[in-house]
């Protein structure tokens, strides 16, 4: 099996580096009990880069190597120790390469060395309790998970970054004119189909300095595949020019330099977005004796198509100068035309002042959340912590979603999902109810800083009754009266009242009893 040392398209699946996990710790040192909450919070991880590097000419390592991945970052640890940072994956890639989404979609076209595309970015990193923690949540029990970085398939197309681009049939010597007009040395061979792929040579001419590319030959019905098809036409889409390279001495039959002329000019027509492109003629291979005769029939033909038509010879040289000069004048032509040109005016569109950053849809499987923001809680979120999900419940009723699921007709107990479509997070409505780890007051937060505790509020209730004790009697005489009042009693009454023991009339006797008291 013959092994590629060209390789023009490949498919590349990125994965960018998992951010690191936060981390829920409390600090401990001597004679400090309470010394508070100390996690770290995690590194984010590595991202993917695509950077443009002028020593490189092939997509060929990604066609050996398509799957490629960045670090992760590094969990955080307590005494506030973040985590390491993921280290990022620079992938070089040729000028001119193209970066697709598989549906067809241009990401960007990375043209100038030195460019550079994060095409997955890394996640980032969970926040330790330490970063969570607030005046109203002093001691959050709980940290936030490292987000998973992107993973995706992009297609990367690398079109030549050439001014010239030669076309033509097969062995019709473009091969031999790239190598006559510059120092490229591509395979020449007396059979269709020698180049397989595209060749650049650097040309001068005068003072301008121009880059011209060869590419496979093209053959009519490219378009339905046959031949090497229209793959390699996307080389010459940055070209100023294309330059028709007829074959005036071929030994097939049937063949002339018009027709073919016109099936070309058919190719490119049906590969679209070439039009617009100046047209040179070059009638090769003049040296042979057949070849010059049919070069004078038709090429006043071919200038009374509006064509700049040169007759020239690959082996000789005869011709090509008066090319080359030719080429260079639309070069220089385009690039003055290019360095002209005014830069697009930006448009900066503010913000939706009703853009809350999700959508709420009612589908089958209930009433789906999508957004960046809720999407990223969730999978911050720890799910067997209670606290974390009280926190997570928090967020998202500032963000808004429970308003408007309720504005939508969402009841109690319907299904809510959260996240992707094949990986969503499915809750329970529960419409203004308190979440977390023991029904806290305000969810996310801790509720024990704002509830009456039960020594709290005993010791205001015998702060109240102070003022009511005796003389002599204690605090503690006081709150045991509280507990048992049918014991103690009041610590004051009025005489003959209710209140005074004293006054409780005296136990009547029964007469019978008295008859028979033995003491009588």
């Amino acid at each position: 099996m013959a092994v590629p040392t060209f390789v023009d398209r490949v498919v590349l699946s990125v994965s960018a580096g998992r951010g690191g996990n936060g981390v829920a710790s409390v600090h401990r040192e001597k004679f400090k009990p309470l010394g508070g909450p100390d996690g770290g919070n995690g590194g984010p991880g590595g991202s993917v880069i695509l950077r443009v590097d002028p020593d490189v000419t092939t997509l060929l390592d990604y066609h050996h190597s398509p799957r490629r991945k960045a670090e992760h970052g590094g969990h955080g640890a307590g005494d506030r120790r973040n985590g390491a940072h993921g280290a990022d994956l620079v992938l070089p890639v040729p000028a001119g390469t193209v970066v697709k989404q598989r549906n067809g979609e241009v990401i960007a076209d990375l043209v100038t060395p030195g460019a550079e595309l994060v095409v997955a970015q890394g996640g980032r990193g969970g926040l330790g309790n330490a970063s969570l923690a607030s005046k109203t949540r002093k001691a959050p029990g709980f940290a936030l998970l490292g987000e998973p970085g992107d993973e995706l398939e992009v297609v990367l197309e690398l079109k030549v970054v050439a001014d010239v681009g030669l076309v033509g049939y097969p062995s019709a010597g473009k091969s031999s004119l790239i190598a006559s007009i510059s120092r490229a040395r591509p395979k020449i061979a007396d059979y269709p189909f020698t180049t397989l792929v595209p060749n650049l040579g650097v040309v001068t001419a005068g003072e301008t300095v121009f880059t011209v590319a060869d590419v496979p030959g093209l053959i009519e019905g490219a378009a339905e595949g046959r031949g090497l098809g229209h793959d390699f036409l996307r080389h010459i889409e940055r070209c100023a020019a294309i330059v028709h390279v007829l074959d005036t001495a071929t030994l097939e039959p049937g063949r002339n330099p018009v027709d073919d002329l016109d099936v070309i000019e058919d190719e490119l027509r049906r590969y679209g977005g070439l039009e617009d492109r100046p047209r040179l003629v070059a009638l090769n291979k003049v040296d042979v004796p057949d070849g010059r005769g049919i070069a004078e029939l038709v090429v006043e033909e071919l200038r009374e198509r509006g064509l700049r038509v040169f007759e020239i010879s690959a082996v000789s040289g005869e011709g090509t100068r008066e090319l080359v000069y030719a080429m260079a004048e639309i070069v220089s032509e385009a690039r003055r035309a290019k360095a002209a040109e005014i830069p697009a005016r930006i448009v900066v569109r503010p913000k939706a002042v009703d853009d809350d950053g999700f959508t709420v849809k009612r589908t089958g499987a209930g009433w789906r959340v999508q957004g960046t923001k809720p999407e990223r809680w969730v999978r911050q979120t720890d799910f067997s912590n209670d606290e974390a999900v009280g926190y997570l419940a928090d967020r998202l009723n500032r963000l808004g979603v429970e308003t408007r699921l309720l504005q939508l007709g969402a009841e109690e107990g319907d299904a809510v999902l959260i996240g992707p479509t094949d990986d969503a997070v499915v809750f329970d409505f529960r419409p203004g109810i308190d979440a977390g780890a023991e029904n806290l007051s305000r969810r996310g937060e801790d509720d024990r800083f704002h509830e009456q505790r039960p020594a709290a509020a005993r010791r205001r209730e015998i702060q109240e009754h102070l003022p009511e004790r005796g003389e002599g009697e204690t605090r503690a005489d006081v709150a045991r009266r509280i507990d048992q009042p049918e014991v103690y009693g009041p610590t004051s009454f009025e005489i003959g009242s209710e209140d005074d023991p004293d006054a409780k009339p005296a136990a009547s006797f029964d007469d019978d009893w008295l008859e028979d008291d033995p003491g009588e």
